[in-house]
């Protein structure tokens, strides 16, 4: 019988996967080697694979924190913003405030002199009274008194003169009162100033 009517072509592989050799029974090196060193490649196969993902891990974190610190500097930035524009906001409503009473000052003065001369009667009374009170929520206030120390920051000295009376420079007499809004001076007091008497002149 031909191997066609057999139906193979070829004889069949036998592989000898045995260890040791039936023959000599002794351990076959090369299989042992070949196993050993298969060993190894799979072993660095591992140790390349874990170095791989140590360096994605690294690279992760140092991205993370490259943009925390990114979003912690735009958050402060902004903050600062905000804070600027608010006080930017302040600072124009106090001009405009102040503008705005700093061009009543001379209707205030009348009204102050209307007072002092017993004209202040009837309904022009209650119209002073409602601008007073709606300046004052504005903020406006007056100073300057007399008697007090004399302070060229908030003083403005119209007349001199000398007196026994005083110790010090004092205003003796308020010519126009000063207007402040908050610690800012629209106007300041207008006084009269009178200093301590001259020494006397020294005879000899």
């Amino acid at each position: 019988m031909s191997t066609r009517e057999n139906g193979s072509e070829e004889e069949p592989v036998i592989r000898d996967n045995r260890k040791i050799d039936p023959e000599t029974g002794q351990v076959r090196e090369a299989k042992q080697a070949e196993t050993t060193g298969q060993n190894d490649k799979e072993q660095a196969a591992d140790t390349s694979s874990s170095l791989a993902s140590d360096l994605a891990s690294i690279e992760l974190a140092t991205q993370l924190a490259e943009r925390t610190a990114d979003l912690q500097r735009l958050q402060a930035e902004y903050s600062n913003y905000r804070k600027r524009v608010e006080r930017d906001r302040v600072a124009v409503k106090e001009q405009a405030v102040a503008g705005v009473l700093a061009e009543l000052l001379p209707v205030l003065d009348d009204i102050g002199r209307a007072r002092d001369h017993g004209e202040l009667t009837g309904g022009f009374a209650k119209v002073s009274e409602s601008l007073e009170a709606a300046t004052g929520k504005l903020g406006l206030s007056t100073f300057g008194a007399k008697g007090e120390p004399f302070d060229p920051t908030v003083h403005e000295a119209l007349l001199h003169s000398y007196s026994p009376d005083v110790t010090e420079p004092t205003c003796v007499e308020i010519l126009q009162p000063g207007y402040r809004i908050g610690e800012r001076v629209l106007r300041p007091a207008r006084v009269a100033v009178a200093e301590p008497e001259e020494p006397a002149a020294d005879d000899n």
